[in-house]
């Protein structure tokens, strides 16, 4: 018998931390768009939207299908890459602690928790027809 292994659910978890912290980007945008920075509309919706995936993301990683482990895998170096330009780039991006944790952590332990052999065979093994 195999081991089996919570690291789905560990995932699960973190994905939906993401996407609360996302929920909360998007909400704290639409003020701005009432003072006068139309465009905060535009980021607030996306932040929104990019949150809606990341849920529905979790979902499919808590159901072990290979389509979100791959493509939140996706997301997450996605996600990562983001961060580390923003880090790199002297444009005013907060530096603090948590913003790193978020920012950085976060995406690198989701990548962490989903890449291997291993978890590719849960996976597969969950997604395959009985």
């Amino acid at each position: 018998m195999e081991k089996e292994t919570s690291r789905p659910e560990a995932a699960f978890v973190l994905m939906l931390m993401q996407a609360t912290f996302w929920v909360g980007a998007g909400l704290s945008a639409f003020p701005f768009a009432l003072a006068g920075e139309i465009y905060m509309i535009a980021l607030g919706l996306a932040s929104l939207v990019l949150a809606a995936v990341a849920g529905t993301l979790a979902v499919g990683l808590v159901r072990r299908r290979p389509r979100a482990r791959r493509r939140a895998l996706v997301l997450e170096v996605a996600c990562l890459a983001g961060s580390l330009i923003l880090l790199a780039v002297p444009i005013g991006a907060n530096r603090g602690p948590v913003s790193l944790l978020v920012n950085v952590g976060v995406p690198m332990v989701l990548i962490v928790l989903l890449r291997g052999k291993r978890m590719r065979t849960i996976f597969a093994a969950a997604g395959a027809p009985r």
